[in-house]
């Protein structure tokens, strides 16, 4: 007897496993039950999906048994690829996410890196100009290439220490300019008083 069945369930359209289970119910019925398995679905609301169950005489099922399972088959199947398929997405977004958070925590720490040792540089820049080692401090200075982002700070910071160096030597050595001693001037009436003759007896000649 050629019932075709099998020719049948080929031309059903899912993924996965078709499991069908058949048990003999009351007044010579079958109680047929079919669930789809995906194991390639990483959904566990999967696991929520009931199984068609139909309770009919063996006619009714082999007069329209595969008309009633298509459809719902078929819904069923793709419900769970598509599951599985924003499973995977969802999976990716997270390994994205992830990727992405320990980027910018790698970020992070590396400014934070960075803007310390900018502090330290300056620091020791403030320390050495309270000293009064202008031109140390000003080679302390942090290179503008290293914080382009302070570019407009740092030239500020050399231009002012700079101003403070003094004008080249002969042999090209920079000193700090030292103030001039002040200059005393000895009035006449300050003199003794024979220096002061001996200037007016010479005036006479």
């Amino acid at each position: 007897m050629n019932t075709n069945f099998f020719n049948q369930i080929q031309q059903l359209d899912f993924t996965g496993n078709l499991q069908l289970t058949i048990t003999k119910g009351a007044k010579n019925n079958l109680i047929v039950s079919i669930l789809l398995l995906n194991e390639q679905c990483g959904d566990s609301a999967k696991n929520l999906i009931p199984p068609l169950t139909f309770n009919a005489s063996a006619q009714e099922f082999d007069e329209g048994f595969f008309q009633q399972i298509s459809t719902p088959v078929q819904k069923v199947s793709g419900l769970m690829v598509d599951m599985e398929k924003f499973q995977k997405q969802l999976d990716e977004a997270k390994a994205q996410s992830a990727i992405e958070k320990a980027k910018t925590e790698k970020e992070k720490k590396e400014q934070e890196t960075k803007d310390k040792k900018f502090k330290q540089a300056m620091d020791k820049v403030d320390e050495l100009e309270k000293e009064g080692k202008h031109r140390e401090a000003w080679m302390k200075v942090p290179d503008i290439t290293d914080y382009p982002e302070k570019a407009d700070e740092l030239r500020k910071r050399k231009t002012s220490l700079s101003d403070k160096f003094a004008t080249p030597s002969l042999f090209g050595a920079t000193e700090e300019t030292a103030p001039e001693p002040p200059q005393t001037e000895v009035a006449i009436a300050d003199c003794p008083t024979d220096i002061a003759d001996e200037d007016e007896d010479e005036n006479e000649y």
